[in-house]
């Protein structure tokens, strides 16, 4: 099958591609000129110079295609550089969707978040409406919504979750912080999240493309269940370090946050630590059994690509 993936040389999408050559698929990529070189196995793909920005660049990509899969997505803005939410979760996907039913593709997949809904932090927002959007088209849509994602055991260096949380904290010569709301700190770190390793997003993903029993469904993905303070402590033992955690109310991280998060040096958002305490759960057991997928557990040995320093 001829595949469009726009975002193919982002974190989800390098293993989207490895995960599409590998079922003889044929992806096509938009990318923006000079970062052929980011592109996985380029050889083996067929790659359209342009970005999402471009209609004409976007039909050229579409053309010809069976399905078009739509992962771009950023966990901070920089207006002032013009990198928005809206942007690229809304505007551009948006672009791809009505390309795609102009085009008369059979397939669209849509990679939305865990937790978006209409009165959120403008990453849930903007990733809200590109579902909403979506699901009024006469298009066959699958929609997934990934919580945490984990895993880059072929060390792409691309940004991760967890080789985030070693830099900005586990790595630090600080305690780790355990965020809690409100001034009781005897709920610090409590909040759970359930991690996905990117192996199970990419192959849920290219499981969709020929079942029509995931057709005009959403999708939630996650793997069992971990407390704020396990997932520290996880990766603290697959970086073989013992990590002190200290409470931390988060009212007084999102004031500095507020201030300073406009800067690429800074580690957080204000808004990525309101979604952080809000927790990011689900149950996709049904979802595993029925596709016969066996999610890869989130413990020591699968988080050894962080390395012990």
């Amino acid at each position: 099958m001829k595949v469009a993936v726009f975002g193919g040389t982002g974190f989800v999408g390098s293993y989207l591609i490895e995960h599409l050559l590998e079922q003889g698929h044929h992806p096509r990529l938009l990318v923006r000129k000079g970062s052929d070189s980011k592109v996985i196995s380029s050889q083996n793909c067929e790659i359209i110079n342009g970005d999402i920005n471009d209609k004409n660049s976007i039909k050229e990509t579409i053309s010809g295609v069976e399905a078009v899969i739509y992962t771009i997505g950023i966990i901070r803005e920089f207006k002032s550089k013009g990198v928005t939410f809206e942007n690229a979760h809304f505007d551009g996907a948006v672009k791809c969707i009505d390309a795609a039913e102009e085009a008369g593709v059979n397939k669209f997949i849509l990679m939305s978040a865990n937790g978006v809904c209409p009165d959120g932090t403008g990453y849930q927002k903007t990733k809200w409406m590109s579902e909403q959007y979506l699901k009024n088209t006469k298009l066959n849509w699958t929609i997934f919504r990934p919580s945490t994602i984990f895993g880059d055991p072929r060390g792409s260096g691309r940004p991760e979750f967890c080789s985030q949380l070693k830099k900005d904290m586990i790595g630090l010569p600080f305690p780790a912080p355990l965020f809690h709301e409100g001034l009781n700190p005897f709920d610090a770190g409590n909040f759970s999240m359930s991690p996905i390793h990117i192996k199970d997003v990419a192959k849920s993903f290219i499981s969709s493309l020929n079942n029509k029993k995931l057709e005009k469904k959403t999708i939630e993905l996650g793997g069992q269940a971990f407390t704020w303070k396990q997932i520290i402590k996880n990766i603290g033992i697959a970086s073989g370090k013992n990590k002190f955690m200290v409470p931390a109310p988060v009212f007084a991280v999102k004031l500095v946050a507020n201030i300073l998060d406009r800067f690429s040096w800074f580690p957080v958002t204000a808004d990525q630590l309101t979604m952080l305490v809000e927790g990011n759960t689900c149950d996709s057991s049904k979802f595993f059994t029925e596709n016969e997928l066996i999610p890869i557990p989130f413990n020591e040995e699968n988080l050894s690509y962080l390395g012990k320093d």
